[in-house]
């Protein structure tokens, strides 16, 4: 069980957003630089895969909760501000294109990870793909692809209509059928930009038929896996799966839904928080050789 404290309300920040090329794909990609405390040591920067459709901004008030961190995520093809794919893509593929979008931004060394349902299967592939470039592993309200507990079937129904980021009146109805929240419609509404069409569709595919249950019991990072207790779309048994084949995996539960993150903020900050500040166990022995 982390122990964890509750964060104060945190500033906002503002990313630098530019347009970079990676592995034969223009991607949107924003980065938040940590402020630059005296006399306390640099942290990891955060790698954040998002959930499918989702664009940076999204995302953006999570960045604000660790200001002491570089947090960096991208918009996938076709989402928010990158180009629309003109060819499919796999997981593994992406991996790989984060690496060397990653090698463009300067960050050579170790990242800590963090994927959000659609997203969490990309995190998996890349800590699974890139073992040495991960320190620590977050993975929220996700599952391990077709190996899973499917949610409710009339939700995922509504999940696979593209009109909850194309309609908002469409999204606001169907807002609490969904996501399970009622008091964050609104501000999460606010900040939709609808992905096109085509890159919504290669988004779905990318997942097709993936699965990370053969790799999970090879991954090396320190893992936390964050469920929501009420969650309609990814349902808390998956993550409890997680947890159970990674090596290095604990487990949490959130009140809340899919988007938990968004309506309870407070908790989910303060357990990832007190799980990424922890010391790293090779650094730990370190410490004790010494």
């Amino acid at each position: 069980m982390v122990q964890a404290q509750t964060p104060d309300e945190p500033a906002a920040r503002t990313p630098k957003i530019e347009t970079l090329r990676a592995g034969g794909r223009n991607l949107r990609v924003a980065v938040w630089r940590a402020e630059t405390i005296a006399g306390k040591t640099p942290v990891r920067p955060l790698l954040f895969f998002n959930g499918i459709g989702a664009n940076i901004e999204l995302m953006s008030p999570l960045a604000d909760w660790f200001p002491d961190r570089d947090v960096i995520t991208f918009d996938m093809p076709g989402v928010g501000g990158s180009p629309s794919p003109r060819l499919p893509y796999r997981p593994w593929t992406m991996a790989l294109r984060t690496a060397r979008l990653l090698d463009k931004l300067g960050y050579g060394g170790k990242v800590d990870v963090m994927g959000v349902s659609w997203g969490g299967g990309m995190a998996q592939q890349f800590a699974f793909q890139h073992t040495k470039r991960v320190g620590k592993l977050i993975l929220a309200a996700t599952a391990a692809g077709i190996v899973m507990v499917p949610g409710d079937p009339k939700v995922l129904a509504k999940m696979a209509n593209p009109r909850r980021y194309v309609d908002p009146a469409y999204m606001m109805a169907n807002f609490q059928a969904l996501y399970g929240e009622t008091d964050t419609s609104t501000k999460h509404v606010s900040r939709l930009s609808p992905p096109s069409r085509l890159g919504y569709f290669y988004q779905l595919a990318a997942m097709a038929g993936w699965t990370s249950a053969p790799f999970l019991p090879f991954l090396r990072a320190k893992t936390l896996v964050l469920m929501g207790e009420h969650d309609k779309i990814v349902p808390l048994i998956n993550g409890k799966f997680l947890a159970r084949l990674i090596p290095h995996a604990r487990f949490e539960s959130v009140p809340g839904g899919h988007l938990f993150l968004v309506s309870q903020p407070e908790k989910s900050v303060a357990l990832m928080r007190a799980f990424l500040d922890e010391a790293d166990e090779d650094v730990a022995e370190s410490r004790r050789a010494a």
